[in-house]
Formats: structure tokens, C-alpha cells, sequence
């Protein structure tokens, strides 16, 4: 499957969530945020998690559905969504399809050692499945009031 484009539909796709299968096509209609993160309860995931979770209903006033995406497991995201109280699915990817398609592996800087991992990056799909904002190399602070802003501005 081809990288994702600025501008063009996203390829339908289908991945094990939390809530069983999430398919994009089921999106049809509504906004889809999807945001790539490296792992579960860790400190900068749980922020990103929260803030998203904390503004959920601006989310969905906007027509929006929200998802988190890492390679952890469907059982570790049950305990990470249960423990921080998160009202959207989280979707496993293990075999990497979604982060190839999205292209967010990349070479990272873990304590002196190099690694191949998911760089933290927010997409935004419209109404109609097309790729309408990306952010790569986010910093949470901040972010989800940025995809808020976006997320208006399609409305």
C-alpha cells in the first residue's frame, strides 16, 4: 500500500481497536483524527491521550472521531484506555501496516542507542476520506488545540 498524500483519499483500511474492528470506510460522513503515539502509559502518550480525552466533546460537536494508534497490544491498550478513562478506541498495529502507510517509523535517539519507532504525528482526514492536515514531530503541549482549530475550519 502506497504512502498517504496531502490532498488525496486515504486508502480504506481496517485494524484491531479496542472496540474490534475499526474501519475507515465506517468514517464516511465524519472527521477522523488519527494520531500515531510510541506507547502506552508513558508519560507523553498519557498527556496526549488525556488531552484528547478532556476535549472529546468538542471533538464530536465538530463531527469529528477520534483514535490513537501504537504497535502495543490489543490487551495493553484495554488496561492504558481503561486506567485513563479514554472515549475512543486505540488501535493495535503490530505489524506496522498503518505506521508504513502513514509513514511514522523513524529512526530515534534512545538513550544514546539508535532505534526505529513511531515519531509521535496527528493526521486529519475530512468527511470524504481525504488527507486534509498532518503533524509530525509533535510536541504535546498545545496539539490538540491546534487539531481543534483545523477540525473547525473543515467544518
Amino acid at each position: 500500500m502506497p504512502a498517504i498524500t496531502l490532498n488525496k483519499k486515504v486508502p480504506d483500511f481496517s485494524a484491531e481497536s479496542t472496540g474490534g474492528e475499526f474501519r475507515l470506510s465506517d468514517c464516511r460522513g465524519k472527521k477522523v483524527v488519527i494520531y500515531f503515539y510510541p506507547r502506552d502509559n508513558t508519560p507523553g502518550c498519557t498527556r496526549e491521550g488525556q488531552d484528547f480525552r478532556d476535549n472529546i466533546a468538542k471533538f464530536r460537536r465538530n463531527k469529528t472521531v477520534v483514535v490513537g494508534v501504537s504497535r502495543d497490544s490489543i490487551a495493553s491498550h484495554e488496561k492504558f484506555r481503561e486506567k485513563q478513562a479514554f472515549p475512543f478506541e486505540l488501535l493495535s498495529d503490530k505489524d506496522e501496516t498503518l505506521c508504513k502507510l502513514f509513514d511514522v517509523i523513524k529512526e530515534k535517539n534512545m538513550y544514546g542507542k539508535k532505534v526505529m519507532g513511531i515519531e509521535r504525528s496527528t493526521f486529519l482526514i475530512d468527511a470524504e476520506g481525504k488527507l486534509r492536515r498532518e503533524w509530525r514531530k509533535v510536541k504535546v503541549d498545545g496539539h490538540v488545540d491546534e487539531i481543534l482549530d483545523a477540525v473547525r475550519e473543515l467544518t
